[in-house]
């Protein structure tokens, strides 16, 4: 076990390192660099000038430099002010050394944002802290109410509960976010005036009344596709020999259920869970932006929207580490829900 989490984290490792050169490649493209640069200047600014920005904020060093300086295996050199000649820093809002330094992201260094004019840490991490604690509360909700509906789905296939929640399991699933947002924010916002339809007060604190749509919104979708998992797993369990002997041998069929169908029934509904967090960070995207909450996905909007390079890019590096690891959480939980499964 030890050694496939090793090879697993090494394989993470590359992964990430592969997946960062084609994203700070494709948002250091020509276009959005020169993009940029008309959002840092005066709109009427010629080529010449725009050119001379970038090269004066280090845009214009070699690819690789770049990016070896941005990961921290290369010095950072200070760029030069053009009125006395000396050392100076990128941005003046950002707190980088002005002698050559590593100064990147292993030793814990994002870069500077553009847009907030501030460093990307002080801007990604509260986002990624407030879109941490929707996604735990999403997931208190989502979880034991979809395992629930696909148990008694799947107990007794064919029975009119099961057809009842597997239609209402479907219809959650066929629903986008953007649909279910719209629809809860009418009907409970609008209409009966018991929930506040924007979350944007949640920097200020959350609360019952700010908090409960955008929780609802996302965990719509996911309760009906995990409940659809655990019902197939469930009905598939059910018809096993080890559980028809457990009922010939007198068992309730509550016991049955509980003690001997349930473990079994859940590895495949575990695999689905773990597959939430990587759609959880795109759902969030869609959801904060409706409900202005100031999270992961809105600072991620945000940043694509304003050509805000180290901001995406450290959006990028969070995104991939998330993926990453759920993967290999839901490898090593294999072996622990099910004994027959050995992780070579």
């Amino acid at each position: 076990m030890i050694l496939f989490v090793a090879r697993r984290l090494g394989t993470m490792l590359l992964t990430m390192l592969c997946l960062t050169i084609v994203v700070f490649f494709l948002v250091n493209l020509d276009p959005n660099l020169k993009k940029l640069a008309i959002s840092q200047t005066e709109m009427h600014a010629t080529s010449d000038q725009l050119e001379n920005w970038l090269a004066e904020h280090g845009y214009r060093q070699n690819f690789f430099v770049r990016y070896g300086q941005w990961l921290g295996v290369l010095q950072k050199v200070p760029t030069v002010d053009s009125a006395t000649g000396k050392p100076a820093r990128r941005f003046n809002f950002c707190n980088e050394p002005i002698e050559p330094s590593y100064s990147g992201v292993l030793q814990g260094n994002f870069g500077c944002s553009t847009k907030f004019k501030t460093t990307v840490a002080a801007k990604l991490f509260p986002g990624l802290a407030a879109t941490g604690m929707l996604m735990f509360w999403v997931l208190v909700v989502m979880i034991p109410i979809a395992l629930l509906i696909g148990i008694l789905a799947g107990m007794r296939e064919g029975s009119r509960t099961d057809r009842s929640l597997s239609v209402a399991s479907i219809v959650t699933t066929a629903t986008p976010e953007y649909v279910s947002g719209v629809i809860f924010t009418v009907i409970f916002a609008s209409w009966l005036g018991w929930l506040n339809g924007s979350a944007a007060s949640a920097s200020q604190g959350l609360t019952f009344y700010n908090f409960t749509l955008p929780v609802m919104t996302l965990a719509i979708y996911g309760t009906g596709y995990i409940a659809r998992m655990t019902r197939a797993s469930m009905v598939e369990v059910m018809t096993q020999q080890y559980i028809r002997t457990a009922r010939l041998k007198g068992l309730s069929f509550r016991n049955v259920v509980m003690k001997h169908a349930l473990r079994n029934a859940l590895i495949a509904p575990f695999t689905v869970i773990m597959l939430q967090f990587p759609w959880l960070l795109t759902g969030v995207v869609i959801v904060e932006v409706m409900f202005r909450y100031q999270g992961f996905g809105y600072t991620l909007v945000e940043a694509a929207g304003n050509n805000d390079i180290d901001l995406l890019l450290g959006c990028s590096l969070v995104s991939v580490f998330i993926v990453l690891i759920t993967q290999l959480i839901s490898d090593v939980g294999y072996a622990y829900l099910n004994p027959r499964i050995r992780v070579q």
